[in-house]
């Protein structure tokens, strides 16, 4: 089996760990720049080629996309999809969990509980809009940023209208939530591997910084799910259309929030917290989809 890896970070942790996760499956790997890729659009033959050498003999794709390029990203891995590659994350799974405001909408209508949220379109809108969520303070998202990236809290009902008018004046889309205030500077990173809760970490902020991203210093400890957070998290990925999520939850008095759902999740972060191969996981699930992908091919000849 021969699996590309698209990452544009070839030294980074998560693209080592599944290089060595695939090798070590006795399989083949190759780390791809998908920024590098140019593709082919013709009738019945859709084609990648990856610096003038075609990419056909790939078994498998696991795509490392970045939020900056999301856009050509998605467009690389539907061309390995129209080629017939498998790959852990699809095209359309990617654009769904990019935009936050789309992934909670999704995740709200098919009953997942999430924070209290409103996207008001103008600053008169905003005043009234933003007693719907509750009092403030209020925490204030663009719905394309990731690692925590884009995020702000507002203390006071003005300040949040104050920060809405800049990202208008922007062009940006945000979203407004309440703040919960009991899981304040924690949240919950559950991995999700099709259909199973492979690993689990609580991060905590390191400062007065509500948010807990480790990318912006914080620490993270083992954590005990309970059936219920474990339950939450399987759907909310399968809702994304992900084989591999990282779900993030807030544990509140209502019960636990999902607060994001993310289709790349970094490995170092978690695998080093829980000593759990994650990669390894990916590499077996690849395995399996691929045996039942050829079984089914043998069933139809």
């Amino acid at each position: 089996m021969t699996i590309a890896i698209l990452s544009r970070g070839p030294s980074l942790y998560s693209t080592q760990s599944l290089v060595r996760a695939v090798r070590e499956a006795g399989n083949q790997v190759k780390v791809i720049d998908h920024m590098g890729c140019d593709l082919s659009i013709t009738q019945n033959k859709p084609m990648v080629y990856y610096y003038g050498r075609d990419c056909k003999d790939f078994d498998a794709v696991i795509p490392r996309i970045g939020a900056s390029v999301t856009t050509h990203g998605a467009a690389v891995i539907r061309h390995f999809e129209l080629m017939g590659c498998f790959s852990t994350l699809t095209s359309a799974a990617l654009l769904r969990t990019r935009n936050k405001l789309s992934a909670l909408q999704i995740l709200a209508c098919h009953g997942i509980d999430i924070p209290r949220t409103i996207m008001p379109s103008t600053r008169a809108m905003a005043h009234g809009f933003l007693d719907k969520i509750g009092r403030p303070p209020y925490v204030i998202k663009v719905a394309s940023g990731t690692h925590g990236a884009g995020v702000l809290k507002a203390e006071s009902k003005q300040a949040a209208i104050n920060l809405l008018d800049a990202f208008y004046q922007l062009k940006e889309m945000v979203i407004v939530q309440e703040f919960v205030a009991e899981s304040a500077g924690r949240d919950i990173r559950i991995i999700v591997v099709g259909d199973k809760v492979v690993a689990a970490m609580e991060r905590r902020s390191n400062s007065n910084d509500f948010r807990s991203n480790l990318h912006l210093g914080g620490s993270s400890t083992l954590v005990e799910l309970s059936e219920k957070e474990r339950e939450i998290a399987i759907e909310a990925s399968r809702l994304m259309g992900l084989q591999v999520a990282g779900v993030d939850i807030l544990r509140s008095k209502r019960g636990p929030l999902v607060l994001e759902v993310n289709a790349s999740p970094g490995l170092e972060g978690i695998e080093k917290t829980t000593g759990i191969d994650i990669a390894a996981h990916i590499v077996k699930l690849i395995e399996a989809e691929l045996i039942e992908h050829r079984k089914r091919d043998y069933e139809g000849d």
